[in-house]
């Protein structure tokens, strides 16, 4: 057995270690997502912090750790006879992003429940997790029917396992813990806020640090057993005070003048529900026990909210997680009283109501909105939109039309374009290649039923034999790869409407987000092309690209759809299920190099001709249209939307599919 790297032998990380044996002195508080770049220790914390927990008594033979003074009644393997148990180390199960769903909640023997009558249950993740620790690295990359089963398991503390049926239940409560890197995608707010405490994790730069980190690994690939031994004391002192915690626990007193100011807290950050003054109030204890007192004080409160709210007051994955900590003092010495006086309840969060920006800066007074002087209409191309100018924001994003690839892709689950799926609207039945994954239990009695007296049927169960066996064929929804290719030349440098182009990407980004799409996103102006963000999971990383996106020069259309056609090609090798969606933000205006427009014409039927769905969102604007973006729509094989029609609630237009033009 591999020795894990001591917990007490991580360097710095001071937060991450913190939150963590939180959760070891009191499981309530509901696990750690551990947000970071990579190679930050992340793992290496989570996995050592097993060895400091306390070992956990179970019912002796059986398969889903029982707790042998209170047995659960519905335990598959039970009922439990009163015994003293056996006595086990705390596990920590790791779930796999790639894992079936068998693998996670356990399998039933469908041939042997149908025949037979018997429930044949192999128990799962979820039961091997029960009283311990679940660990899921990249748990962003999580596929939705495994992040499904997660959260009900962790809502309703237990186990459901039904085939056409068949069901068994069992106990399944553990602490959940995830890591991810938020380059690579954002959580589901579902299971965001199904982790109680978060912790963001960097990479020191202080030299003397990172030698210390450098040094203490190379020691332990060394000799990892020698390197664990060395820390044994440490490891047996940190083991010995969360056990003290635990037993401390139950004595601290959470007294109203600490519950007003959790709830205060809550409110001024306007975070959702309250499940959050929950969690503060089960983390703030757990402070106060880890320090061993009996009394939660208000630095208590304060920890407590710098690791229960920061992922609780995101609004879109575009928000950076943290806290204004000027304002987080400020509540709490306002509600520093026991309470005799009734506070204004406008005053949390004060300040009018408006909120300072979090980069110190003050409003923009409309001046980002607003052209230049001397813009008084659109620049021409390569004219005085020539020069490159600097980025401009986004408009406000807004809920955008669905817009998806026709057809039925065989994809990555997702929520844009049907899909033949592992779960949905069941559509037929075949046979099953390989394990049986979803039965179709009306097909296969149908398959079975004509051979039951050939078979000697005499009693009441069904004969049944494996090729027999029909599998379901399931209708769902796929996640797409939707390509952004965004015109920053100088005929869409005009501040206002460059505003409103981004506001555009930026709703069809958030839409790609709530779909589970990656995304890409290149970029042409001036002479070429570039690949602003290749196709990646994080959303957020394309609209920090985008809202830095500058503008200029003349509009090489043909470079720009000649780049997003190679980059198509790439990824189509590495990832040939997943279809592609290509969504063009230009005027339709092509200046760049020679023959400019019969070069875009030509690149963009290599689109047409690969059958790749295709968008064209029009920002052309001004009394005249010339309807260059249409025709540039008509060479792709796809469409054309303005920017008024890509609005859910606009009456311009209902665009429900990418429609191809018939060849």
């Amino acid at each position: 057995m591999t020795t894990p790297f001591p917990f007490t032998a991580v360097v710095g990380q001071d937060d991450l270690r913190l939150a963590l044996l939180l959760n070891a002195v009191s499981p309530a508080v509901g696990g750690v997502l551990v947000r970071g770049e990579k190679g930050t220790a992340k793992s290496t914390a989570v996995r050592a912090l097993s060895a400091l927990l306390p070992a956990v008594d179970v019912v002796a033979g059986c398969r889903f750790s029982c707790d042998p003074a209170r047995p659960d009644p519905d335990c598959p393997d039970g009922p439990h006879e009163p015994g003293p148990g056996t006595s086990r180390p705390s596990r920590m199960v790791e779930l796999p992003v790639g894992a079936s769903e068998d693998r996670l909640v356990g399998a039933l023997d469908i041939e042997r429940a149908l025949a037979e009558g018997v429930k044949a249950f192999e128990p799962g993740l979820l039961a091997d997790a029960h009283r311990g620790i679940l660990y899921v690295d990249e748990v962003n990359l999580l596929h939705d029917h495994l992040v499904d089963l997660l959260l009900d398991a962790a809502a309703m503390g237990a186990s459901y396992v039904e085939r056409e049926g068949v069901s068994v239940r069992h106990a399944s409560k553990f602490l959940l813990v995830g890591t991810m890197n938020p380059e690579e995608g954002e959580l589901r707010p579902q299971l965001l806020d199904r982790f109680g405490l978060t912790v963001e994790v960097a990479a020191s730069r202080e030299p003397d640090q990172r030698v210390e980190v450098v040094r203490r690994r190379l020691a332990y690939d060394d000799d990892p057993a020698g390197f664990a031994a060395r820390w044994a004391d440490e490891e047996t002192a940190v083991r010995q005070r969360v056990v003290a915690a635990r037993e401390l626990l139950p004595s601290v007193r959470l007294g109203d003048g600490a519950l007003r100011q959790i709830a205060a807290t809550c409110a001024a950050f306007e975070v959702d529900g309250m499940r959050a003054d929950i969690v503060m109030a089960r983390t703030a204890t757990a402070l106060a026990a880890w320090a061993g007192r009996t009394d939660v004080l208000a630095e208590d409160v304060r920890q407590a909210a710098l690791l229960a709210l920061p992922h609780r007051r995101r609004r879109n994955p575009f928000d950076a997680p943290g806290l204004d900590e000027d304002k987080l003092d400020q509540t709490l010495e306002e509600f520093s009283g026991e309470g005799e006086d009734d506070p204004d309840p406008d005053g949390p969060g004060g300040g009018g109501g408006q909120p300072a920006p979090d980069d110190g800066s003050q409003g923009d007074s409309g001046g980002a909105a607003q052209p230049e002087a001397g813009e008084g209409g659109e620049p021409q191309a390569g004219g005085a939109g020539g020069g490159e100018q600097s980025a401009v924001r986004a408009a406000e994003p807004f809920r955008t039309k669905v817009l998806s690839v026709p057809g039925l892709g065989d994809g990555a689950a997702g929520r844009r374009s049907r899909a033949r799926t592992e779960h949905g609207r069941t559509t037929g039945a075949r046979r099953p290649r390989g394990a049986l994954a979803k039965l179709h239990l009306a097909a296969t009695v149908q398959a079975a039923a004509p051979h039951q007296r050939a078979r000697g049927r005499s009693g009441p169960g069904l004969v049944l034999r494996r090729d027999d066996l029909r599998q379901a064929t399931r209708e769902g929804r796929e996640g797409n790869l939707v390509l952004f290719v965004v015109d920053a030349s100088g005929s869409m440098a005009a501040r206002q409407r460059m505003g409103a182009v981004k506001g555009a990407v930026l709703s069809l980004l958030l839409d790609a987000y709530q779909r589970r799409d990656k995304v890409g996103l290149v970029t042409f102006r001036g002479t070429a092309s570039e690949v602003a963000l290749p196709p990646t999971s994080s959303v957020d990383a394309a609209a920090a690209r985008l809202e830095s996106l500058p503008t200029g020069g003349r509009t090489p259309l043909a470079a720009g759809l000649l780049k997003a056609h190679e980059v198509l090609r790439v990824e189509r090798l590495r990832d040939p299920a997943r279809r592609a969606l290509v969504v063009v933000v230009t005027d339709g205006r092509a200046t760049g190099g020679p023959e400019p427009v019969a070069l875009s014409q030509r690149a963009a039927r290599l689109f047409a001709a690969d059958g790749v769905a295709s968008v064209v969102v029009d920002c052309e604007s001004g009394p005249v249209r010339l309807g260059l973006a249409g025709q540039l729509a008509g060479e792709l094989g796809g469409t054309a939307v303005t920017l008024d029609e890509l609005r859910a609630d606009s009456i311009a237009g209902l665009v429900k599919d990418v429609q191809r033009r018939a060849a």
